[in-house]
């Protein structure tokens, strides 16, 4: 009934303020009107919108400017223009577009790339590894890097049971974790939302409510898979603050890239739509990279809460190579073989070549040095099963040898593992 304005003054009359005594937003007297900051020439959206938008009678919050920045600038990369772009394209299973990514590396020499992640427990190598290889390939073509770690949204997605205090935690955990993982952390920045939210609470809720209040339901419930749920679950209020949350993070941050996964790619399209109503003409560039598939046949992702199904960060070398032993490769199937899924997007990725292991009598060693040349092999019958598995092990415990060595060996990671492993983790 409030929002239906029957007994209440009409809101158009007044503006809102941040207020601490109240806690949140409150709604005062608009003395006179502010001139709107000018708005930039809108082009043509290059995704159709499925859902009607809402009324635009209230005030627009001001455009974001295109140079904005929350870092300090850095020296450009050395690359091409075209080399820059297929730099970052090389991430992804997608980009939307490939013409914006071009037009903003050639506008912007240092643009700003972001992901956001809930700490939820312990990292597996899906975002450690992978998520590595991605940042080192984003600030090689001149962008600074932003890590939100989400732990506001970790709490509206009741992740360790809704218990802020160990959220916080697991968030700790993780840039141990990044820090060791081989990225370079030159030009790379991690943000809290909660820190980052509160020291300018005005700007980002008034953005948050904005955009909520251009979408109707139907739309921001669309995005529900972005919390790893699907829209027949039964869910809280907070599928509904958390797509409009995620939404705004982009504007807060100035994010030129949204470099997340494919199961977040719904929400960064609300974002390119909503600048069509903010008539902002560059909108973020959205670069999702593939989601890497659980260990076990059938699951399209690896998931912390089935641990037989992931490789964690600081798995022993035993772990690694039990778990690796008992995935599913089925023989001279490439398709929907999770084994090879590792060796494309993690050895190659990392390595740039997928080394083999095998005795003389089951064909010798042999370098790959394109996944096409394995997968050949492998769907010809030429490369068993056994040899990949063996070899894929060898790579991945390379890779996260130096995490297991900084948890080892500093006193803090040490003990925030040691922590978290206590934890229960909630889906």
């Amino acid at each position: 009934e409030y929002m239906g304005r029957k007994d209440v003054k009409s809101m158009e009359s007044t503006s809102s303020v941040f207020s601490p005594l109240h806690g949140g937003l409150v709604f005062v007297e608009r003395a006179a009107e502010v001139p709107a900051a000018p708005a930039t020439a809108n082009t043509q959206p290059t995704e159709t919108k499925t859902e009607k938008k809402s009324s635009k009678t209230a005030e627009e919050p001001a455009p974001v400017p295109a140079d904005a920045s929350v870092v300090v600038a850095r020296p450009p990369s050395s690359l091409s223009l075209d080399e820059r772009v297929q730099l970052c394209m090389s991430i992804g299973e997608e980009t939307i577009t490939a013409d914006d990514l071009s037009k903003l590396l050639d506008r912007k020499p240092n643009p700003i790339a972001y992901d956001g992640f809930e700490p939820s427990g312990r990292m597996h190598i899906a975002q450690g590894i992978l998520k590595s290889i991605n940042v080192n390939k984003l600030t090689n073509a001149g962008c600074t890097f932003i890590f939100w770690v989400a732990d506001w949204f970790a709490l509206l997605n009741n992740k360790m049971d809704g218990d802020l205090r160990k959220i916080k935690k697991v968030g700790e955990y993780m840039v141990e974790v990044w820090k060791a993982a081989g990225m370079n952390l030159e030009h790379v920045k991690f943000l809290w939302s909660s820190e980052e939210i509160n020291r300018n609470p005005n700007e980002y809720w008034m953005r948050v409510m904005d955009i909520a209040r251009k979408n109707n339901l139907t739309r921001i419930k669309r995005c529900a898979q972005i919390m790893g749920r699907s829209e027949s679950d039964e869910q809280p209020a907070a599928q509904i603050f958390y797509p409009c949350m995620q939404c705004a993070d982009i504007f807060f941050l100035k994010a030129d890239i949204c470099q997340l996964g494919m199961d977040q790619r719904k929400v960064n399209v609300l974002a390119r739509e909503y600048c069509d109503d903010i008539k902002m003409k560059n909108k973020p560039v959205i670069i999702s990279h593939p989601m890497l598939p659980g260990l076990k046949e059938g699951q399209e992702k690896m998931s912390k809460s089935d641990p037989a199904s992931a490789i964690f960060m600081e798995d022993s070398e035993t772990e690694v190579n039990a778990k690796i032993k008992g995935a599913y490769c089925p023989p001279a199937v490439v398709d929907g073989n999770p084994c090879l899924q590792y060796v494309k997007h993690l050895v190659f990725g990392k390595f740039g070549k997928f080394e083999v292991f095998r005795t003389e009598a089951n064909g010798g060693n042999k370098v790959f040095n394109a996944f096409e040349e394995v997968a050949a092999d492998y769907a010809s019958g030429a490369l068993h099963p056994g040899d990949v598995k063996s070899s894929l092990a060898k790579a991945v415990n390379a890779m996260i040898e130096p995490v297991r060595q900084h948890f080892k060996n500093d006193t803090r990671a040490r003990e925030l593992l040691t922590t978290i492993k206590a934890y229960k983790v909630t889906k």
